[in-house]
């Protein structure tokens, strides 16, 4: 068997409910969350031993995030990995589509276009037809209009498939001082840098900046 026939697997693990030291750290988790239902802090002496609890709920926190990324590390290298070569795969086919379709757009554009001029061409003539009339009340020549082509199809039925055209309304937006406020997104990111950095120190118009003390354990 070639190299090129050789199927590769990976083992990983999937059902951490199995796992006796993720179970044990859950035991763990569950006790502490009933402590801190319980729990009144009424002085010095209990905030120095919520200090500890905070700690002790730190490392457990982490404990449990390190078992949880030793499940989903291996998942997710081989997904990226899987999801980049079957990207490369299905590339060429989604530049295909783009490019037969813009193709078959334009073909569709360029009928409507003929059609639409050759219509105006015969309306221009027929309009120096009555002009002509009523000012000598005869024509000097007969009309002569264009053959009109058939407009473009708007659905296409091949003998595999069927395709046409549909309505796809988007948007651009040309003034944004016009925009209603309802349709302007916030920043956020931007915003909390901002507080962060500066403060209240630094004007934004319509936004207040203000301080929101959290506890940090150390």
């Amino acid at each position: 068997m070639t190299q090129d026939l050789v199927e590769q697997r990976a083992l990983i693990k999937v059902n951490p409910q199995s796992d006796e030291i993720v179970m044990s750290l859950q035991t763990q988790a569950l006790k502490v969350e009933r402590y801190a239902v319980a729990l009144d802090i009424t002085s010095d002496g209990d905030m120095k031993s919520a200090t500890n609890d905070l700690t002790i709920i730190g490392g457990l926190t982490k404990a449990i995030e390190e078992k949880r990324t030793e499940y989903t590390q291996p998942i997710n290298t081989h997904l990226r990995a899987v999801n980049e070569a079957f990207k490369s795969f299905t590339g060429p086919l989604h530049n295909a589509d783009k490019i037969t379709r813009q193709k078959m757009l334009v073909y569709m554009a360029e009928q409507k276009r003929i059609h639409e001029e050759q219509e105006r061409i015969n309306q221009l003539r027929l309009e120096a037809a009555r002009a002509e009339m009523e000012l000598t009340g005869e024509l000097s020549e007969s009309v002569d209009l264009v053959e009109v082509t058939p407009e473009a199809p708007t659905v296409i039925r091949a003998e595999m498939g069927t395709a046409g055209m549909r309505d796809n309304w988007t948007y651009t937006v040309v003034n944004f001082a016009l925009v209603p406020d309802w349709c302007k997104v916030i920043d956020g990111s931007q915003l909390t840098a901002i507080a962060r950095k500066h403060h209240d120190q630094k004007e934004v118009p319509g936004v207040r900046f203000y301080n929101e003390p959290i506890i940090a354990r150390r």
